[in-house]
């Protein structure tokens, strides 16, 4: 090894170091249930508020479960931190569509806590260094460290739906790191750990930190991600290149409507078996995954536009106006 590799490797060394130093006191081992229970379970969060708001993920907060029996209570939480300081916490709101949820130490008697930084995921590049601290198969706080090797990947959740912008990243990662911190060269939370592919070497993915800063303030405010509710069925289907070319579309695909629920939005609008929605409020919709991603909040009980296309032969298009509910989500 040559005087400048050497001097690179320690540099690298000094910078991963630095930021573990700095932010590991912000990472926790998260409990979920007593130990030894049935619904036990475990992994990885970190505290990004100094009174106690911690981030992790959905199914880390669930055990796993996809789901919890209507009006159930949520488990017991038991926070670890490095420092050997235990200390309970209590479910504030979670996102299984964007597998992220957070939590809160209660009853915090010394002081303000260790918390970590939440950068952007906003310019990330390829070969960035990526900083992972967790718990994987129990062991706390492990340090693993790589690069950002890939940006803008998607990612399906137990509910079905799509996280997009998922950042890739070659930091080893193992069971029990789900929801704790990746981290940039200047200590900054880029992502949430939340995934492997068992049997692949170095692939591993994180939640986008922009993304969980626009899901952070509905949990505190309301304990879920509110979304917008059209009540159709459908899946992505290709346009013929001639539709796409008469109509003047910027798609190649729509959704086909394969269900309207009685009652719905969608229903009383007048939405048929066989339409395609191709757009709303001027927004092109080219799959299931976006028609999701548009229907957010802000579209909740509010006069939208929505535009399909009628017919097999030579579909026309027809534009409905319609005002989403509430999408009631899993309990």
């Amino acid at each position: 090894m040559g005087a400048t590799d050497a001097f690179l490797l320690d540099a690298y060394s000094h910078t991963v170091s630095e930021v573990v130093e700095r932010l590991g006191p912000s990472v926790a081992a998260v409990q979920v249930g007593d130990a030894g229970a049935a619904d036990a379970g475990g992994g990885s969060g970190f505290l990004f508020t100094p009174d106690g708001y911690l981030l992790t993920n959905s199914h880390v907060v669930r055990a796993g479960k996809p789901g919890w029996p209507a009006g159930a209570p949520k488990p017991a939480y038991r926070i670890s931190l490095a420092d050997a300081r235990e200390y309970r916490a209590r479910w504030v709101g979670d996102d299984p569509d964007t597998d992220l949820a957070v939590l809160h130490i209660d009853g915090l008697s010394q002081g303000p806590l260790q918390h970590a930084p939440l950068g952007t995921s906003v310019g990330l590049k390829r070969g960035e260094i990526a900083i992972a601290i967790g718990n994987p198969l129990g062991f706390e706080h492990t340090v693993t460290s790589g690069i950002v090797s890939a940006l803008g990947r998607s990612m399906r959740t137990s509910t079905g739906r799509l996280i997009p912008n998922v950042i890739q990243t070659d930091a080893a990662l193992n069971p029990g790191n789900s929801g704790g911190p990746l981290l940039n060269a200047r200590g900054e939370v880029i992502g949430v750990n939340t995934a492997i592919i068992r049997g692949a070497n170095s692939i591993c993915f994180a939640v986008a930190i922009d993304i969980a800063t626009w899901v952070i303030p509905q949990l505190l405010q309301h304990g879920r991600v509110r979304r917008g509710h059209l009540g159709v069925g459908g899946n992505t289907t290709p346009l013929h290149r001639r539709v796409v070319l008469a109509h003047g579309l910027s798609q190649a695909s729509g959704v086909r409507v394969l269900q309207v629920e009685k009652g719905s939005p969608a229903d009383v609008a007048g939405v048929r078996v066989d339409d395609v929605i191709v757009g709303i409020d001027g927004v092109a919709i080219d799959s299931v995954d976006r028609l999701h991603q548009t229907l957010d909040a802000s579209r909740i009980q509010r006069d939208c536009a929505l535009k399909l296309l009628r017919g097999t032969l030579s579909p026309q298009p027809l534009y409905l106006q319609l005002r989403p509910t509430e999408r009631v989500p899993a309990a």
